[in-house]
């Protein structure tokens, strides 16, 4: 999953309940989860030299239409190596790989979408897998990737990588193999799952977070860019292994907009905060994989969606014996966390996979 942006430190909780959806979530979550760039007061946190080269390092920006949307697309690399293409979580954008893609530019044409109606891609009226599976296909060719001896290997991070592993069950033809990084295919709750979940977590004490909930309102514009910076936090919950990291990804998902009060001009969210009650998740609800290209999976050691789906909450479609990468001191935002053991096992995996 990405980034949910509703919390904040003041105003008092009762108040701040109401004020910014999704919110659905544990009321006592602690500052440095709830509001990690709270302490840097809008600027921007020290960053080491690896990361400035890396983000210095500037991808080929542009736009792709598909079925009528423009699609953002970022690419790095010749024209010509095996391909890479990098699918976001829910509610990020492209930038999310921004810091991991120039780490493989070296060896493959990597390219990284933003999915409509998340980052500068345009917004649906409605959302399906289908169409998520043909900005994929469309932005890979248009980065060139089908021009290397070998087609390109497909890489989706939690809700990108169901649209990924959607991809392989039903389109194999486009790809060598699928790479999921910490994808549980779990889809957002109804109204009842909440309901019987609140009951659950007042009896039991248990306030595991359960995914993100449908909203009903707009996206909050913020009047700074510091207020809004405020408000950004990950989902499921946890305290950002790198807040340079962290900085980077929620500049990058925000936009400017008119103040309500017609007062100027303020900071709001990138994502259509309605993507979740526009999508029609039946395709992927019923979808049974026979064959296809190679899987393989790797994950955080201590994320919440991998212990959910070992848990059995979460519809377990990847099949038993793919191969599997724990990645250390790691939750779910893997490249936030553990951005170059990221690069490193992927470096390692797709050295000798597939084969």
């Amino acid at each position: 999953m990405a980034d949910d942006r509703s919390a904040a430190i003041e105003p008092p909780l009762d108040e701040k309940l109401d004020d910014d959806e999704p919110v659905r979530l544990t009321p006592d979550l602690p500052p440095e989860v709830a509001s990690p760039l709270a302490p840097f007061a809008g600027t921007r946190p020290p960053s080491p030299a690896w990361f400035d080269a890396a983000i210095a390092n500037a991808p080929e920006r542009r736009m792709v239409t598909v079925e009528g949307a423009r699609i953002e697309l970022l690419a790095w690399g010749e024209v010509g190596r095996p391909g890479l293409i990098f699918v976001h979580g829910n509610s990020a954008h492209a930038d999310w790989w921004s810091f991991i893609a120039p780490f493989l530019a070296d060896a493959y044409r990597v390219a990284a979408i933003s999915l409509s109606g998340m980052g500068d891609s345009d917004w649906r009226e409605t959302y399906t897998f289908e169409t998520f599976a043909s900005e994929i296909w469309a932005c890979a060719q248009a980065a060139g990737l089908y021009e290397a001896p070998v087609r390109p290997v497909y890489i989706g991070h939690s809700f990108g990588g169901s649209q990924v592993f959607y991809s392989a069950a039903r389109h194999p033809a486009r790809m060598r193999a699928a790479l999921l990084l910490d994808t549980g295919f779990g889809g957002p709750p109804t109204r009842e799952q909440e309901e019987s979940w609140r009951r659950e977590a007042e009896r039991s004490g248990d306030a595991r977070w359960r995914g993100p909930p449908n909203r009903t309102r707009p996206n909050r514009v913020y009047p700074t860019l510091e207020a809004a910076l405020v408000r950004f936090r990950f989902m499921p919950p946890q305290v950002p292994g790198n807040l340079f990291i962290a900085d980077y990804i929620a500049r990058r998902s925000l936009k400017r907009a008119p103040m309500p009060d017609g007062s100027g001009e303020g900071w709001t969210w990138k994502f259509d905060p309605f993507l979740w009650s526009k999508l029609d998740r039946s395709a992927m609800s019923a979808l049974v994989p026979s064959g296809g290209p190679p899987i393989a999976q790797m994950f955080g050691d201590r994320s919440a969606i991998m212990r959910r789906r070992e848990a059995g909450e979460m519809m377990a479609f990847v099949p038993p014996g793919v191969p599997s990468i724990a990645i250390p001191d790691s939750e779910h935002h893997i490249m936030v966390d553990q951005p170059l053991a990221l690069v490193a096992a992927l470096r390692s995996l797709l050295a000798v996979w597939p084969a």
